[in-house]
């Protein structure tokens, strides 16, 4: 069969974000179009990519599909530039797509406005690191946490920016009032996890450092399954980075989190024995937007980071 772009570029999309919303708005479509699309990809390759009940997620046919649906995005790309002229294409993985991590790259491209990037969504660190090895991609975008096994020997990361997190909670949650929290004042809440807590490094370590003993994980389900359940449960919460988005219609409270604050910290990864030309003009970029916008700002008596996070900062 011949695979249509298009509908490839739709589910990629769609995987991206777990939700047909925001995907339909990255491709400038409808919703409606981005879901005629998915159901023709759908029947074309006689599988459900998605699992669309109490929200939407990669069945196990859209999880073996993804990486191949990435690569065969790229190489499209990779085709029309020999063609055209156009110049290399840098691909970047990301992960932790709830956290928005398009909104830093999109900046750091902004400041350079030279740089092609084909973006494509990774699962989780680890899939995007064994992406990096297998050279499926360029670079990866996310929270980079040590790996067990040395899954990770043999690629560098650099460290880009450290995002504050605040708690948040439902209109109903005792704390719902205040001006700001610490976060010792959370241990009696349920954390809420918005995936698996043993995939999620940072929010794993947090809990663990502010003896928050009450969590409650499962399977990422999308921002709005999360914001439904913390608007529904008056001791629910969960921390989220300051800057991204979270549903305004949803009635949810963002509290700043204050001695100290928490710091997400975003990298960039890649294989240093197959740096991708463009790299070092890319690390320029997030390097302006970085000066520009204080994003490397780190006082260790306000702030607080991970224990692994702290390697970071001295190459950063």
């Amino acid at each position: 069969m011949d695979l249509d772009l298009a509908l490839v570029r739709a589910f990629a999309a769609t995987a991206g974000t777990l939700h047909f919303g925001r995907a339909a708005e990255e491709l400038n479509t409808s919703q409606q179009a981005l879901s005629k699309r998915i159901a023709r990809l759908e029947e074309l390759l006689g599988v459900r990519l998605f699992e669309r009940r109490g929200g939407i997620r990669l069945s196990e046919a859209g999880e073996r599909f993804l990486p191949a649906a990435c690569e065969a995005l790229a190489a499209g790309e990779r085709a029309v530039a020999a063609v055209t002229g156009a110049g290399p294409v840098v691909r970047i993985d990301t992960w932790g797509h709830l956290y928005a991590p398009m909104r830093t790259v999109a900046e750091a491209v902004a400041a350079l406005g030279a740089v092609r990037c084909q973006p494509g969504p990774g699962r989780d660190w680890p899939s995007v690191a064994q992406a990096l090895l297998r050279g499926d991609t360029d670079l990866g975008f996310g929270r980079v946490h040590p790996l067990p096994d040395g899954q990770d020997a043999g690629l560098t990361q650099r460290l880009v920016r450290l995002e504050p997190v605040d708690a948040v909670v439902g209109p109903s949650h005792p704390l719902a009032g205040a001006d700001a929290l610490r976060p010792a004042d959370l241990q009696g809440s349920v954390l809420w996890c918005p995936a698996e807590l043993d995939r999620l490094d940072f929010m794993r370590r947090f809990a663990d450092e502010f003896r928050i003993t009450r969590r409650h994980d499962g399977p990422n389900l999308g921002l709005d399954h999360l914001a439904q359940h913390l608007r529904t449960d008056p001791e629910g919460f969960t921390v989220f980075p300051a800057d991204a988005p979270l549903p305004d219609h949803m009635g949810l409270r963002c509290v700043p989190l204050v001695e100290p604050t928490p710091l997400y910290a975003w990298s960039l990864a890649w294989r240093e024995s197959s740096r991708h030309p463009l790299l070092d003009t890319l690390l320029r970029g997030f390097t302006e937007a970085g000066r520009t916008r204080r994003w490397l700002e780190y006082e260790p008596r306000r702030d607080w980071l991970p224990d692994t996070d702290h390697p970071k900062l001295a190459v950063s």
